[in-house]
Order: structure tokens, then sequence, then C-alpha cells
């Protein structure tokens, strides 16, 4: 078989399976209907209020909150969390499961059919044959509401070694929890054996949880420590008790515990609990049954056999992609002869897999299956201790059409229940891949899952309906600061532990997405088909003024994931463009041009972010036009924020108001994370604002980029922009060094502002910042502004810039008008900055300069830049007064090279500089220029050698 595993002929074929996965999705969470006169009721899956049920007696909890909306008043967040007459029928079912009616009165007997469950409410529970019925008295208690145990493996084989996980969620958030993870006996619980992540910040052993480090942070931060840990050993075995942990942020799990080494030598079941205490706005704590608990059973046979997803770095079809796989469980004692069983007809009949067994490593691979085909396969064990068949797995071979679950692809519904029900079959099923065959898919908010990859064929169009999922609510409330304030006013440090205003409002809401993921490992959206936002999703700043089905602001949000890609069919061949025809082109064998670019995905009207990567590892991005049919609705492109391992290569956007690729690193997860290792090659675009940036969300360290071959189409900021402004380290910066592969032109730049803006300042936005108002003289000035006072200013360091042509330099970017308007003489422009940052002289100070920064610092220098075979043809046209000018430095709010007026020089202009090198590099202008061909002012070790510039 060659090419694409499944064909739609393939897929015609599959009819009777995938009418199995619609009674699959149907009927697999629902109770039997039957007649039944059970009248006992328990609480089920969806329950968060239901702390006992004591024979005839319900205890439900009360507490408070906070809790905000984007809609809540600043004032308004503590809510109350009372079980509601409407929610306490979804949080019940009957013992037996079978169907039973639920009527609620008061202590009267008067029915209620709204309205808060109060003290001395009664429950009425009719069973379904009608014939029984009981009366349940309801006791309100202040308590926590309960929160949610998951074991990831909840069956293990006797007497094997493996690791278990558990994650836990509490059910409200609080800071300086407690939360306590009662362990079975027969477990042995170390401070080595067993690790944690706590609210996604990494993984660490017990301990070293309190020294884990909490991130970048000011003095006014009260946490010293992410938390602290203490096992305690008890009767039937021991507790894990986590303490000071500040679970106000809500990124999934709270607490991951992997716990090594697990072996039981009997079967049996073992119970896990958990519960969790509050310190605000009241002590409480959770009732630790339900779903606060989690039961590990250990079975006489294989229980954890498993299917291996395939985890491709680079997607790329082969012909045994989709028709074969792998299986792991946990190795046998004795290496027992086992045999893989499958069926093709939901386990009717069973039979020998061609499988290749490895029983010493617990692994067997299986190839040559039958595309378009729904697997089960079962592990058996002949004889011995294990004699018997394990649990069962699926695998659907081939591409599942998302038109085989009855979408039609006609661009007159609404697809995105069934879409988010294929996603999760697949998901369930161990991973798969939905295609888009050709036609047109309308959809809200897609959730994507771990293992599932969207395929999107040529002719297949996925557009955005008005109406994403909501912003999610928060502890905290960011009103006023997204609702309009200045950068310079010092609301967003009012409150130094408010995460949510450290960074612009796009950032730190996750959820109005078009694709959303959050801690998913393994996705991929891929294909040669087009994506549009279709005017629905949003740009601006405020938009969370807009009404509630006009926020969805965001293409892609990724938070805390691993292991993701977004792209076209890869080419190996490098993405460049040409001028006279304004399209991009591979460069084929031989330097040969390739003008089919039928490979790439296509993507416009992505809203402010195309992507939002937040704290997600393993990124590739690739093969992406941006804006062929439309050039309206978008602002950024590529975002990573506080991201790591991340490559982009082969981007073409046509125009966008923002940054086209732009490391960064903010606190919108309620904690800092450094961002390392990218590699960018290729990325051709017109922007209103940098082709290629650092910053400006910078709140924790970003190093180790190397960036090859960028074409700058046109840019109204900054082609080529390295700026830290709230104390990061920023490090290692490489432009055409060639560490993404070999260099195959020199790069570009053209219509920039300015080419180059590397540059400091000191707006620390981070939490816990502190600022004060004050008032000085700069340069003759006065100036009356903020200062960040208690965090260091941050460092630029080791940034190597080779090889690159500038020409047209002015504020060319197409995004305002057409493509492209010669210069005349009004466009902006700028010169090459480097701009270091000095807090003002104390002595120019009112009052003087009260404070001292952390390390006594106050002035950061810029170091070790060096540019090497750069040539820089500017407008020129200044007058010789312009070498008067002395730019500012750059103030809280301050970060863009506009703040800094006219340079004095038309070539490199550096302020607070140590270690400039500029070699075999040509400075010149068109039009004479009278000021400065290069400028230095505190500037150490410089050197200049073969430079050329106009006279």
């Amino acid at each position: 078989m060659q090419g694409n595993p499944v064909t739609h002929v393939m897929l015609k074929s599959i009819a009777a399976t995938i009418a199995f996965l619609f009674i699959y999705f149907v009927n697999r969470a629902q109770s039997s209907t039957g007649a039944s006169t059970c009248t006992t009721i328990t609480c089920n899956s969806q329950a968060t209020h239901i702390a006992a049920i004591i024979k005839d007696t319900i205890v439900l909890a009360k507490s408070s909150t906070y809790l905000f909306s984007v809609d809540t008043p600043e004032d308004g967040g503590l809510v109350s969390t009372e079980c509601t007459v409407a929610g306490l029928p979804h949080e019940l079912q009957a013992k037996d499961t079978s169907a039973q009616q639920y009527a609620i009165t008061d202590k009267n007997g008067t029915r209620k059919d709204s309205g808060i469950i109060s003290n001395g409410d009664r429950l009425l529970v009719t069973a379904a044959d009608g014939k029984a019925s009981k009366t349940y008295y309801i006791l309100v208690q202040p308590m926590a509401l309960s929160g949610v145990l998951v074991l990831q493996q909840p069956a293990i084989t006797v007497s094997t070694t493996r690791s278990i996980t558990l994650s836990y969620t509490a059910g409200q958030r609080s800071p300086d929890m407690t939360v306590k993870v009662y362990i079975p006996a027969g477990i042995d619980i170390t401070m080595k054996n067993t690790t944690v992540n706590v609210i996604g910040r990494g993984t660490v052993p017990l301990g070293q949880l309190a020294i884990q480090s909490v991130g970048r942070v000011g003095s006014r931060y009260p946490y010293k420590k992410v938390g602290e840990v203490a096992i305690q050993k008890r009767a039937g075995g021991s507790v894990i008790v986590f303490s000071h942990l500040d679970l106000r942020p809500a990124n999934g799990a709270d607490l991951v515990i992997t716990i090594n080494g697990v072996s039981y030598n009997k079967e049996g079941q073992h119970i896990f609990k958990a519960t969790y205490t509050t310190a605000k706005p009241e002590v409480l704590t959770s009732p630790g049954i339900g779903n606060e608990m989690a039961t590990l059973t250990v079975t006489p046979t294989v229980a954890d056999f498993e299917r291996i997803p395939e985890k491709l770095f680079q997607y790329k079809e082969t012909p045994t992609l989709y028709t074969s796989t792998r299986f792991t469980w946990s190795a046998l004692p004795g290496e027992p002869a086992v045999q893989v069983l499958y069926t093709l007809n939901d386990g009717r009949s069973w039979l020998p897999c061609s499988a290749v067994v490895d029983s010493k490593r617990a692994t067997a691979t299986v190839t040559g299956l039958l595309p378009g085909k729904l697997y089960l396969f079962k592990l058996v064990v002949q004889q011995g201790k294990y004699k018997g068949f394990s649990n069962t797995v699926q695998f659907l071979t081939g591409k599942l059409d998302i038109k085989s679950l009855g979408v039609s692809g006609n661009d007159n519904e609404d697809n995105t229940d069934k879409i988010n029900k294929a996603i999760s079959f697949l998901h369930e099923t161990g991973g798969g891949t939905l295609l888009f065959s050709k036609g047109v898919y309308n959809v809200r908010t897609i959730h994507l899952q771990s293992n599932v990859y969207l395929y999107i064929e040529k002719g297949a169009t996925i557009q955005a309906l008005k109406g994403t999922d909501a912003p999610e609510c928060t502890w905290f409330c960011d009103k006023k600061y997204r609702s309009g304030l200045s950068p310079t006013d010092a609301g967003p440090y009012a409150d130094p532990e408010n995460y949510m205003t450290k960074q612009d409002v796009g950032h730190h809401y996750f959820r109005n997405s078009m694709f959303f993921g959050e801690r998913l490992d393994n996705v991929k959206i891929i294909g040669n088909g087009y994506i549009t936002g279709n005017g629905n999703l949003v740009t601006g700043d405020r938009v969370m003024n807009n009404a509630p089905d006009n926020r969805g602001d965001k293409l892609f949000t990724f938070k805390l994931c691993t292991n993701i890609e977004i792209g076209g069919l890869y080419r190996e061949q490098d993405l460049w463009y040409d001028e006279q025809k304004d399209e991009p082109y591979y460069i084929a064998k031989n330097d040969s041009t390739n003008t089919d670019t039928d490979n790439m995905l296509h993507i416009d009207r992505s809203g402010h972010f195309a992507l939002l990567a937040t704290g997600t590892d393993t990124i590739n991005v690739h093969d992406t036009y941006f804006g062929q049919q439309y050039t309206s609705n978008v602002r950024d492109i590529y975002d990573f924020m506080a991201c790591n391992n991340v490559r982009a290569v082969n981007i073409y956007s046509k125009v966008s108001s923002d940054d086209i690729i732009k490391p960064g690193s903010d606190c919108s997860l309620g904690f800092t994370r450094p961002a390392r290792h990218y590699m960018i090659r290729n990325i051709i675009g017109d922007t209103n604002c940098n082709l290629f940036q650092v910053g400006s969300e910078t709140a924790d360290d970003i190093m180790d980029v190397h960036v090859d071959n960028i074409y700058v189409l046109g840019a109204n900021k900054a082609g080529f922009s390295i700026s830290t402004n709230d104390g990061a380290h920023i490090k290692d910066i490489h432009l055409n060094c060639g560490h993404t592969g070999p260099l195959h032109s020199r790069s570009k730049m053209m219509r920039t502002f300015a080419p180059f803006f590397i540059s400091i300042s000191n707006r620390g936005r981070i939490i816990g910042a502190e600022v004060g108002e004050y008032t000085f003289r700069e340069n003759g000035e006065q100036h009356r502004e903020l200062l960040v006072k208690n965090i260091n200013i941050g460092q630029v360091e080791n940034i190597i810039l080779n090889d690159i042509d500038v020409t047209e330099v002015y504020a060319g970017s197409s995004f305002n008008g057409k493509r492209w308007k010669a210069y005349d003489g009004t466009q902006r422009r700028a010169t090459p900055i480097i701009a270091g940052y000095s807090l003002p002289n104390e002595t120019a100070v009112t009052g003087g300069l009260n404070f001292r920064l952390p390390n006594g610092l106050h002035t950061g220098y810029i170091k070790n830049i060096a540019f090497s075979n750069v040539n820089i043809l500017v407008k020129g046209g200044n007058p010789v007064s312009d070498t008067a000018r002395i730019p500012p430095e750059l103030g809280v709010g301050q970060y863009n090279a506009a703040n800094l007026g006219t340079e004095p020089s038309f070539g490199v202009w550096a302020r607070h500089v140590k270690g400039l090198t500029l070699h075999n590099c040509n400075f010149n202008y068109e039009q004479p220029d009278g000021r400065h061909a290069l400028l230095f002012d505190d500037v150490t070790g410089a050197t200049v050698t073969n430079v050329q510039t106009s006279p």
C-alpha cells in the first residue's frame, strides 16, 4: 500500500464500524432505564456538593470563594457555593445505576423548583418503576466543595512493579492550601521515590519541593517556596501532607503525583483518598468522599496492557503509519509466553495476531493491519500464575473521516459537538487521526485531546463561528486593568499577587479560542487545507468589553502541553520569496524555483493570536501560509510564552498587525517559566509590528534562540527586535549563524521602521513587583514617571547578527495601505538601535532616589553584541541639528523604538553597552544626512573593523 493508507473507498467500507462508534458515544455513559425499585442514592462523577449520604440524610457542602468572570464587578467576586435545586439532581444517581426521579421540597412539604437548597429541605426519590419512593433529609454544613482524585492507571497486575500516577484537583481555589493524600497500605512512599507537579510548575521529587523555584518574583510576593511536604505513617497506610500551596491559579490538575516502584503480592482493591483545606476567604475542608476517592485494583491477570501511540516530531505518512502499532505492559516475573489477540467484531470472536513479542521488555509490535478498521486487542498468557486474558485496547487504523460520523461538510451547520465527540472517541481508543475531507466545517471551540491528530486535506475548510467558549473564571479580578489602563499606570502593580495584570489581556485567558488544549501531549493539526477565523475572532486589547458571544480572540491555544505540531505537508526544501510575484516559493535542487506551495496549511483571520502557546514544550510549526485570502482580523502569528524546544520553519505571512515570531515569558500561569532552545528558519512576512521579537513579555529568562534566513517585507516597528522589559536575562540570540542548517541566502529587510531594536527597560511586570512615582529631570526635561523599585534591571547579552541586507528603512508595512506605498518623506524612520537602560541619577530626582534595586545595579548594560557582514542603506535627509538629540531612557511601559524619538546617527546608535563589534559592515544613505554615521554613548569595549559609511 502506498500513499494515504485510507482512501475514501476504504472509509465507505467501515460504515458498520462508524455506526458502532455512535452507539458507543451515546450509550457508554447512560445508565440502565429498565424498571427498578431502587431508591438508594449515591453521588455521581459530577458531584461537588455532596459531603455524605448516611441512611436517610444527605449532607451538602456550603462555602464561599472568590470567583471572577470577565463581567464580575471588581468588588463582586466573593460568591457562595451553595447547592441549587436545579443542580442537586445532576450530582445524584441510583446505587444500581437505574433511572430515578427527584423532587425537592422545603421542610413543610412545599415543592421547590428553583433557588438555593436550605437546611431542612427534603429530597423525594422515586424508583424507576414508580412504585417505590424514599425521603432524604438535607443537612447543609460549612465545607469546601469536593475535589477530584484520578488514578491514571486504575488496575495493576499482581507481583509486578510499575509506577502509578494520581492527579488531584481541588474543588475551589485558595491561597496557602493544605492537601492531604491518603495512600493505602502496601505502598512505600519516600521523598525520593515519589514526584509531584504543582499546578504545572514542573515535576520534582517530594524531597525537592521546598527548594523548587517559585519563578521570578518581586519581594512583595509572599511565597518563598512552591510548598512543603511531609509523609505521615498511619494505620492502614500513609498520608502525604502538602502545605502552603498557592492554588489560586487553575491550570488543570493541581497536583500530579507519581509513585515509583509500586508492587502488590496479593490481589484486591486499595483505596486512595484526598482532601484539601482552604485558607481564604474562609477555612474549610473538603469531605474526602465520592470523587475524592479512587480505587486501585490488583488483578491476577495482565491489567495494564496498553497501546503505545506514535509520537513523531515531524508528521510524515508512510505505508505502515496507520497499519501497525506497538503495545506494552508491566514485565511479568518468569517471562511467561504471551500472545496478542485481536477482534474486528467487537469481541464476538478473537484471533491470534502475527506479532513480534519481547516478553523480557514486555513489548509487542503488530504490522500488516487492514486500514479503516476498528481493532480490539488483548494479551493472553497461556499458562502459569498469570494465565488468562488482559484488559482490551483499541486501535482505529487509518484516518477517521468526520463525514462518516454524520457531518455533512456543508456550510450550513454547527459541527462543534460532533467534532468534539469524535476527538474524545479517538482519545479514548489511545489516539488516532481525524480527517477533514473536502467540505466546510463550522466550529465554535474544538477541545483538543492527547494523541489525537487533525488532518485538514486540500479542499477542506474549518471556519470559526461566533461564540467560542467563555473566558475562564479566576480568583483575581483584572477588570479595571483590561478595560484600558495605560501601561504606565500604577494599576497593574496595585496588587502584587494578581498575576492577571502582568501581561496584556489576550495572554491570560485561554479558553476563548477556536482550538483549545490544556495539559495535553502529542497533538497535531496538519494538512494542506484551510483554517479561518472567518471574521469571528477579534483582535483588540479590550476584547473582554465585547458582548459574551464576541470574546473569542485566538485560533490555537495550548497551555502547559507537550509535543505539538501545526503545519502543512512538510518539505525539506527551504521556503523563500519572489519579489516579482509577491509570493513564496521553495528552493528546489540546484537552486531552482519550486512555485508549488499547495503543501502549505493556509490560515487567515486568526484573531489576536494564530497560536498562543504558554508553558508548552517541544513545538513544531512549519509550512504555513497566513493571509492568502484575507488579511483582516489578524494580529500576532506565533506567540511562544515560556515555551521550550521550539522549531518554526517555512512560515509566510502576507500581512499581520503584530509580531510574526515571538518568544516571550509572562505570568499568566500564576508563575513564571524560562524559555530556551529555539530553531527558527525561513520566516517571510510583512507586519505592522516586528517580524521577530523577543519580548515584550519578559518575566523570565529567554535563551538559546537561533534564527536563519528571514525576509522582512515590511515592519512598522522593527525587523528584528530583542527587548527585556520585566527583568529577564536574554542571552545567546543568533541571526544567520547557520545553526538551524546551511544558509541558503543572506537575510533581507525592507520597509522597516527600525531594522534592529535591541533594548532594556524596567517595566517589571512580574508577581510581587512594586513601583513608585518619581519626578526627575533628564536631559533638561522634566519627567514624572513610575520607577520599579524591587525588580532588577534585565540583561541582554551575546547577540550575534550576520549576513543581512537592509534597504528601504522606513515604516512601510502594507498593513495600513496598499502593497506597498513608496517612501515619500512622511513615513516614520529610525536608526539601528542598541539601548541599555539606566535609572535617573539620584541627584536629579526630587527628594532623591529612595530605593536600591536588589542587586544594587541601577544601569542595565547590553553585553557582547556583534554585527558582521551587515549592509544598511537608510533614506537619510536629516539635518545636522539632529546630532544634538539625546534619546530618553526607556521608562516603565516604554518598549518601542518610537519611544526614543529621532536618533543622532543614521547608522548604529548605541548606549549603555559593554562589548560591541562591527565587522565588514556598510552604513550608507540615499540622501545626504547630517547626523553621525555611528554614535556610541556609554559604550566600552567597542571594536570597529572594515566598516564603510557614507561621507
